[in-house]
């Protein structure tokens, strides 16, 4: 078979439904084989951009790895804007590139879309790389790259094929998906970690992403309910345990400073004695420090020892490690342990009496937006101020349905992330929530939502400007500059498109819109003018706090 048959039935033999990517020049290969192989669907996207950023929600929403196909040079730089959310979020994702000619490559003879050592754009956003020269290279080449992606942490990988190579014929070997084993770690550690949490007073589960990315969240919930040990959600662990349980005190997320809600929660870390940590990486450290002890379960061993010295690393599977766990836990008596819910709803309410819903406008708006959302829909946040507050405040009650974009902060990754969640869950909803600079990023990604019939609901937040730095620049630099964005009409854009566009006079009316747009069979988009909204913060905070970035500062940036 040719080359590019054994990719793409590689591809099959893997799982994959979907590719998402562009056809051009030095893949024709691919297309080909992807024409003629009736289990995958190719959509083809507008931008590479969006490809990678299509594959990132598929993989987000669905828990498989993503794929995305684009040709070489720009094509893998256009690309790599979704690799960098997806290595952010630890999502698995594969982009398979083009090369030049076997016979042009190293040479820098100025051939099409050539760029020499293709391979290092991606290496500092991807988890492993490889060339695959001949098609008999090719099933070893997707296989490992799956193999990759499933096991340890799992990041994105990256295959690229000279166009040669995608079009001979050879003998060529399949290969089956490699069987994945979850790591455990040790009787031994277990036993020592399930002494030291039975011996603790105030012990506290900091859950992370690596819960939903091994599937953990029953086993958490069984784990805390056993125990009665509270939790804290991480940005990327959100919904790993519902927001509404008893034991949950939400999530502890966005800017620091002064924020009343979020000092609560760090208030309620520091006063831990023993913080187990499941999938989490502590990026900033452990509020808690070295007065206490780290327990540490986490599949990627870089970030077992890093965090404080006083640490049980557990080098383990989520899931695998806590079901190991917990019959230890039981044999100590943990499950003996009083139910902390009562001080738990304390200092949520404490948080509550704090949150300045009702003397700043995010609050009221996210609420009126929650409110018209049903509680299985995916929703989608973009580098917005209403995406920053969404991480503390926005209420997520089943697994996986919050998708942000992690440390990476891609203004204009959200619209085209929801198309790839949403062919991931069809029979679900999916919202987009952006803004009027970040949705004209992708907005051309309309086509593809038409075209493929891909019903996601879009809320623009529309204030004629990149919002959030202009604020920043006049607070912190004297004055803004550059930041006015001259806007289409969005309904009109929408409609242009065959989509269907609403607009809101009144934020508030967002609960009873994002209820008619669900109901709709197409893509919607709802323009939600805004005026200037300035920095939400309590009002017996007089000042504005100095955001880390707009001053020298020795050591990390928190944030």
């Amino acid at each position: 078979m040719s080359g590019g048959e054994a990719l793409v039935k590689s591809l099959a033999r893997e799982g994959v439904e979907i590719v998402f990517g562009i056809p051009g020049i030095q893949v024709y290969g691919i297309v080909a084989a992807l024409r003629d192989e009736p289990g995958i669907q190719l959509v083809v996207t507008r931008h590479e951009q969006a490809a990678t950023y299509m594959a990132y929600g598929y993989a987000r929403a669905s828990g498989k790895p993503g794929v995305a196909l684009v040709v070489p040079g720009v094509g893998v730089y256009n690309a790599a804007a979704g690799l960098a959310t997806a290595y952010a979020r630890s999502s698995p994702l594969l982009l398979i590139a083009g090369q030049i000619p076997r016979g042009q490559m190293g040479k820098n003879l100025g051939a099409v879309h050539e760029v020499d050592d293709q391979i290092d754009i991606v290496r500092p956003i991807t988890k492993w790389r490889q060339q695959a020269l001949a098609p008999m290279e090719i099933p070893a080449a997707v296989s490992e790259a799956f193999r990759q992606m499933r096991t340890d942490r799992p990041r994105p990988t990256y295959i690229e094929c000279p166009p040669d190579a995608l079009v001979e014929r050879d003998e060529v070997e399949l290969m089956g998906p490699t069987p994945i084993s979850r790591i455990i770690p040790s009787r031994e550690q277990l036993q020592e970690a399930a002494s030291t949490i039975a011996h603790s007073r105030l012990p506290l589960i900091v859950a992370g992403g690596g819960v939903a990315l091994s599937g953990a969240e029953q086993a958490l919930l069984d784990l805390v309910e056993t125990t009665n040990i509270p939790v804290i959600t991480s940005g990327g662990g959100k919904g790993a345990i519902p927001d509404s349980h008893p034991l949950c005190y939400g999530s502890c997320v966005g800017p620091g400073g002064e924020r009343h809600e979020l000092n609560q929660l760090l208030d309620v870390m520091k006063s831990a004695d023993v913080v187990i940590g499941i999938g989490t990486r502590f990026s900033l450290g452990n509020p808690a420090g070295e007065s206490s002890t780290l327990v540490n379960i986490n599949i990627d061993d870089f970030d077992l020892t890093r965090i404080q010295a006083n640490t049980i690393p557990l080098h383990g599977d989520a899931q695998a490690t806590i079901d190991a766990l917990l019959p230890l836990l039981i044999d100590t008596g943990c499950h003996e342990r009083p139910s902390p819910a009562e001080a738990v709803t304390a200092a949520r309410q404490l948080i509550a009496y704090y949150d300045i819903r009702s003397r700043e406008p995010q609050y009221p708006i996210l609420e009126a937006l929650q409110k018209g959302t049903p509680e299985n829909a995916l929703t989608v946040w973009d580098v917005t101020q209403f995406g920053f507050y969404a991480r503390t405040h926005w209420q997520v009650n089943q697994p996986s349905t919050f998708i942000d974009s992690g440390y990476s902060f891609n203004l204009g990754y959200a619209f085209p992330t929801a198309l790839g969640a949403k062919l991931a869950q069809p029979d679900r909803p999916v919202v987009c929530v952006t803004g009027d600079g970040g949705f004209s990023f992708g907005s051309s990604e309309l086509s593809t939502a038409i075209k493929y019939g891909i019903n996601v609901t879009t809320v623009i937040f529309r204030d004629d400007a990149f919002g959030n730095v202009a604020r920043d620049l006049d607070d912190f630099f004297d004055g803004t500059y550059g930041t006015d964005l001259a806007n289409p009409d969005f309904v009109k854009l929408a409609e242009s498109f065959g989509a269907i566009g609403m607009r809101a006079d009144d934020p508030m009316d967002l609960e009873a819109m994002i209820l008619a747009a669900l109901e709709q069979q197409a893509p919607v988009v709802i323009d939600v003018p805004i005026g200037h909204i300035p920095l939400a913060r309590p009002k017996q905070i007089e000042h504005v706090p100095r955001l880390p970035w707009a001053h020298p500062q020795e050591g990390l940036i928190a944030f």
